[in-house]
């Protein structure tokens, strides 16, 4: 559906399979080069703030020479104005999960592009709700290890579609980047265009 402009070439700065397959969808070729952050937020960040930053950092702390593209992101999610990472371990999941449990969260994404001539970052936003779980269904979902890796501990596209009641937003964001937003940004600065046949 996509493609590059001819010259330039596309770095993905992450490690996730689901970013890359929200990329792939549409056509586009790049390469991967996951960066590696400290991703501890800081006291007093906001989610916004915290993923704008560490996608910012990522970005940068990815090589590119003349003619490549660095996208690189970070999503997280916040409840009750705390931010859920990713979990340490199952206990830490379970809880995570518990706290989601018959709620209503926001999952962000901070992206960042580098590309030639300049820098641009942007942002997603969700709000995602789940529905009411038993207390067997959160330890059955955790034990299938799908919440470890993952920002509140769930995985949307994945075994947790169960645990989700609603999504308002952009579903793509929740599985990892606002990929409207993001091809908005690629397109304008003329990185992608879409295919003639």
């Amino acid at each position: 559906m996509y493609r590059l402009t001819p010259g330039l070439e596309l770095i993905l700065a992450s490690a996730s399979p689901r970013r890359r397959e929200l990329l792939g969808r549409i056509g586009l070729e790049f390469a991967v080069a996951p960066a590696h952050v400290d991703e501890t937020t800081a006291p007093g960040e906001t989610a916004q703030q915290a993923a704008q930053r560490l996608a910012q950092a990522k970005a940068l702390a990815t090589p590119a020479g003349p003619g490549q593209v660095v996208l690189a992101a970070d999503t997280l999610v916040t409840i009750d104005g705390v931010i859920l990472g990713k979990p340490a371990d199952q206990a830490q999941a379970v809880a995570m999960l518990e706290r989601l449990n018959g709620r209503e969260h926001q999952v962000v994404t901070g992206f960042h592009l580098r590309l030639p001539g300049g820098q641009r970052g942007g942002l997603g936003l969700s709000n995602v709700r789940f529905r009411r779980l038993a207390p067997a269904e959160i330890a059955a979902y955790v034990r299938s290890g799908e919440p470890m890796g993952k920002a509140g501990a769930y995985a949307v596209q994945g075994l947790g579609a169960a645990l989700v009641e609603a999504v308002s937003g952009s579903y793509t964001n929740v599985v990892g980047l606002p990929l409207a937003r993001v091809l908005e940004v690629l397109m304008a600065w003329g990185v992608v265009v879409p295919r003639e046949n």
